[in-house]
């Protein structure tokens, strides 16, 4: 059930006028934001005189006109009709309960509309991104991706589509992560409809957001708008794989706008869903990750702090390479990477693999420059 303060909530952002701004035609996030900075308050912006509105940079006669229809309250009562009667919420980009990260982001959303549970709280927020037509490799990638970074406790996020975006989210449940559809239309909407067998695990787990109104449809649009969401909300976005030409690739490239890292998964270059990203790490627009080691490595995410993490035990089983690796180790002393995949025989990409959960399981630990150490 909504509290009280839910609903005042809820009234005050669009009952109250901020959601009604969302609903005059010409006014995006960047002007509404631009409109309650002059005027200070959503009821100031509808009270506002033509004059007083037309004194602001960027804003025309159309707008003015647009913003004094009264239909957009009636389009916004009915609106917070639904949210109150369907256990929707809704954040203002002000609000403490707003991601953090977007609030950094100058074409952020006004609002949040969101189901299930989020913890906006949790810095370790990755974006996982990718085509539609996903492969057996990247599948397999993409599991293994996220149950090596599991023991660290991140929030996965990714956009309910096909292909990549369940494959990540599906992972992140198997794992008891929580994960955060970003969808491209209102919540009267599912799409895809088969993807409506998810929903109520991923709520349990998470749960989804939309900046779109509840009527909204699925409109192609939409998909690239919701990118941005996608980007912004996270530390780092990782593509797994890609065509030449793809949605992710865009979110790849409002990611390194927002300043924020960017991370693709290489294939060789006979691949068709691996040309994508390895465009984007020849152009120097995405680090190449090849492991969960990778990532935690670049984002400097400290493993020792993390309460999910394995401490080490009297006894730990390990598995025939890491016995292999740890033995090395115990024998040679601190190693780099590099040394230590030569002098086991083993490729980098499953070296840093097997050197992360090692590292989980309490048996060596990193040191800078590379090197590790049996502990």
């Amino acid at each position: 059930m909504l509290t009280a303060i839910d609903v005042d909530d809820i009234a005050r952002a669009i009952g109250g006028g901020i959601g009604c701004s969302q609903r005059v035609e010409g006014v995006g996030d960047i002007v509404a934001k631009k409109l309650l900075q002059h005027l200070g308050s959503a009821e100031a912006v509808f009270k506002a005189k033509p004059q007083q509105l037309a004194a602001i940079d960027g804003i025309g006669a159309t707008l003015i006109k647009n913003l004094k229809d009264p239909t957009v309250f009636s389009k916004a009562q009915a609106e917070l009709d639904y949210l109150l009667n369907n256990q929707i919420n809704v954040s203002f980009f002000q609000d403490k309960k707003y991601p953090e990260s977007l609030k950094q982001c100058v074409d952020g959303p006004l609002l949040l509309f969101s189901t299930g549970e989020q913890d906006w709280t949790n810095k370790k927020m990755i974006s996982i991104v990718g085509t539609r037509q996903i492969t057996a490799y990247g599948t397999e990638f993409c599991k293994q991706f996220i149950s090596d970074l599991a023991p660290l406790n991140p929030v996965i996020i990714s956009g309910f589509a096909y292909g990549v975006d369940i494959v990540a989210h599906q992972a992140a449940m198997d794992h008891g992560l929580q994960t955060i559809g970003v969808l491209a239309h209102g919540m009267q909407h599912i799409y895809p409809k088969n993807h409506k067998k998810y929903m109520v695990k991923m709520e349990q787990n998470g749960g989804f957001i939309s900046e779109f109104w509840s009527t909204t449809p699925p409109d192609k649009e939409n998909f690239v708008r919701r990118n941005r969401i996608v980007a912004g909300m996270a530390q780092a976005t990782i593509v797994i794989e890609s065509a030449e030409r793809g949605g992710s690739l865009i979110t790849a490239q409002i990611a390194n706008d927002y300043n924020r890292d960017v991370f693709a998964v290489p294939g060789r270059s006979t691949d068709k869903y691996s040309l994508g990203c390895n465009n984007l790490i020849k152009t120097q627009k995405a680090a190449m990750i090849t492991s969960a080691a990778d990532l935690i490595y670049n984002l400097n995410w400290d493993i020792q702090t993390n309460p999910k993490a394995i401490q080490k035990q009297l006894f730990v089983a390990l598995e025939p390479d890491e016995q292999k690796i740890y033995e090395y180790l115990q024998k040679n002393g601190k190693q780099l990477l590099d040394v230590i995949a030569l002098d086991c025989e083993m490729p980098i990409f499953k070296i840093s693999s097997i050197l992360l959960t090692m590292e989980l399981k309490g048996v060596i630990k990193p040191l800078p420059g590379k090197l590790f150490e049996a502990i």
